[in-house]
């Protein structure tokens, strides 16, 4: 072996090389190349879930923002149960007014999506001055009241409380716990 040229040292070297490579080198290369392949994707699934969490407190920050503004819509917008109480503050409101309600008819629920509309017809004698206060009281209660076909006419018959009349529809509305189902459609008969 002495006596061999120097490229054949270097033949040898390559060979030698070549099996250290193929035996040892390249399984491992693969086996790092598997392991970084892995690494992205586990990174990768890691920022999906991390983007998924992000959208997640989002959604529960808006939920609980929504649920803040349900409690708050509840307190304008009442339950059955307390219509009758409200009718009660209403006919108070115009007492206290020093107004005198000459009609006042309840027209019954009016079913919508989501709530009940409580349209409620008013007839009422009294001064502009106490009406307008009437009117102010009203739109300070918690509830929610809109007033719909307004008229004043001067009365016939005045005296010093009593100059006008005024008739008015005022609506309140009844938040309703469940959203109707939509009705099932008839199948259409067989051939």
């Amino acid at each position: 072996m002495k006596d061999w040229p120097w490229y054949s040292y270097l033949v040898v070297a390559v060979v030698l090389f070549a099996i250290v490579f193929l035996m040892f080198l390249k399984p491992r290369n693969e086996k790092i190349a598997n392991v970084r392949e892995e690494r992205i994707r586990i990174e990768n699934e890691v920022n999906q879930l991390k983007l998924k969490k992000m959208q997640l407190n989002k959604i529960e920050s808006e939920l609980q923002t929504m649920t803040g503004t349900l409690k708050e819509l509840e307190v304008v917008i009442p339950q059955q149960r307390e219509m009758y109480d409200i009718l009660k503050q209403i006919q108070r409101l115009a007492y206290d007014s020093q107004l005198d309600i000459v009609k006042f008819v309840n027209r019954g629920e009016i079913e919508k999506e989501f709530y009940w509309e409580w349209p409620i017809a008013i007839e009422i004698n009294g001064s502009y001055h106490n009406l307008a206060i009437f009117f102010d009281r009203l739109s300070r209660f918690s509830r929610l009241f809109y007033t719909e076909n307004f008229a004043i006419r001067a009365l016939p018959r005045q005296n010093a409380t009593e100059t006008i009349t005024a008739n008015t529809t005022i609506k309140t509305y009844i938040f309703r716990e469940t959203v109707p189902q939509d009705k099932p459609r008839p199948k259409p008969p067989g051939k």
